[in-house]
């Protein structure tokens, strides 16, 4: 086994990580920016290393720093949590070359499903379907790229290929907006990632956004079972829930098949998600995305399968994993996450930092509701990084028992000092066409007049 992992991240997911290091007696080292002195996942480490100034680009996007703090420390591993570095091929190979165990797939699994356009092909190749689109338009003349749009039709999304995490996505409706949004993306993916290509593809109207939890061992992999993932603002996520409501059993064991298949085709190693888009119209699926790492709503998957997915890819990494086989694995009852956000619904969910004045939870119940979280009262939420304050998660015997555990978890949570989305997330679970399973992509912009408070109030 490993001995000592340092967390190349901060906030919730390190915190998480280091209660999986200390679960399996690992060693634990934080790194933390001038922002995060403070921090619960500074104390909670055995080790933790200064690496910079709040700005993530001078802290934990630099990539020497964090090798430094390893090699001060005596790590023998790097974990990457997700964001950041997780998904950076080059720092991969570089945690690697530096004689460390990387916990997370090979660097060219990385690289190979970095880039969207990239991992569209190889989903093809081994048979994944993919939702119409075009290749590479980095340098295509507006001519041309009005040629190539027509031919995917109208309405479509112009994606960075580099892209992420719902960063460098637009939707075009009007052949007259191609052009300038096409011109943003390539603006916004190359601050982003480091690259101007773009392509175009087909939007779905009535969408589910399903993803499929993965666990690669080279040759073989298995699936923990399928996430839907629709309830999203501005094309992130906000509410997840395992296993995926409304969805026939046909058509969630040919998700799970492709997203195998997918898998299996790259020589995959450790945890992933095969993400999809799933027309609620024709009920057909398509690839999205694969994401080389652990996602934040993992615990849903945690919740209905009863493993711990982050200790696996500690046990993985120190090969004290043997591959495991499909029916090892069981999904039992219903979980729920809402993601708790410093951010103001009622401004299109615009960050709102601050002071955590008063931040209380309710009692941790491992077998009904788990809260994660790297934050506590008296911390402050900065500019410098994502918002996102906790995730509450309910487990239930079914998914009305979830909903009922979370209103109930939801319902004890304060927050004094900020604005967040607490009473956003209660109403959606209270909402009617939730309860009913009738989630979409497209459910916060339906229902946003009887989702946001004041706009509730005023109706």
């Amino acid at each position: 086994m490993l001995k000592k992992v340092l967390i190349a991240n901060r906030g919730e997911i390190a915190c998480r990580v280091i209660r999986a290091c200390r679960k399996l007696g690992i060693a634990s080292v934080a790194v933390y920016s001038d922002a995060d002195a403070n921090s619960p996942h500074v104390r909670m480490a055995d080790q933790s290393v200064h690496v910079g100034p709040a700005r993530s680009a001078s802290s934990y996007l630099d990539s020497a720093k964090i090798l430094d703090a390893a090699r001060e420390t005596g790590a023998d591993a790097v974990h990457p949590g997700y964001g950041f570095l997780a998904e950076n091929s080059e720092f991969a190979t570089a945690v690697i070359a530096q004689g460390l165990t990387w916990i997370g797939p090979r660097p060219d699994s990385i690289r190979a499903m970095g880039n969207k356009q990239n991992a569209r092909e190889l989903a093809i190749k081994a048979g994944v379907p993919v939702v119409p689109g075009t290749g590479r338009l980095d340098a295509a003349t507006p001519e041309a790229l009005l040629e190539q749009a027509e031919a995917v039709g109208f309405p479509l999304l112009v994606k960075a290929a580099a892209g992420g995490g719902g960063i460098g996505m637009r939707q075009v409706f009007d052949p007259s907006k191609l052009t300038t949004s096409a011109a943003a993306t390539q603006s916004q993916a190359k601050a982003a990632f480091g690259s101007e290509e773009i392509f175009l593809e087909r939007f779905i109207p009535c969408a589910r956004h399903v993803e499929v939890q993965i666990f690669g061992f080279d040759t073989t992999a298995v699936h923990m079972y399928e996430r839907d993932c629709s309830l999203q603002r501005r094309f992130q996520k906000v509410i997840e829930e395992a296993p995926a409501p409304d969805i026939p059993l046909t058509v969630r064991k040919k998700m799970q098949k492709a997203a195998i298949d997918l898998a299996v085709s790259v020589g995959y190693q450790g945890a992933g998600t095969v993400e999809f888009i799933f027309d609620v119209n024709t009920q057909e699926f398509f690839f999205l995305e694969m994401n080389t790492r652990i996602q934040v709503e993992h615990p849903v998957t945690e919740m209905i399968t009863g493993l711990d997915l982050v200790a696996m890819q500690l046990q993985y990494a120190g090969k004290a994993l043997k591959a495991m086989q499909q029916d090892e694995i069981s999904s039992n009852g219903h979980a729920i996450e809402c993601r708790l956000y410093a951010e103001n619904p009622e401004k299109n969910f615009m960050p709102s930092p601050g002071k955590l004045n008063v931040f209380d939870v309710p009692a941790v119940d491992s077998e009904q509701i788990r809260i994660e979280t790297g934050y506590e009262q008296g911390g402050e939420i900065t500019p410098f990084y994502d918002p996102m304050v906790a995730k509450i998660i309910a487990y239930g015997v079914d998914r009305t028992q979830a909903i009922e555990i979370m209103l109930r978890a939801l319902e004890g949570v304060k927050v004094e000092g900020i604005k967040t989305n607490l009473d956003f997330l209660v109403a959606c679970m209270k909402h009617a066409a939730f309860r009913d399973g009738k989630v979409s992509t497209g459910f916060i912009e339906e229902y946003k007049d009887s989702l946001l408070p004041t706009r509730a109030k005023a109706a």
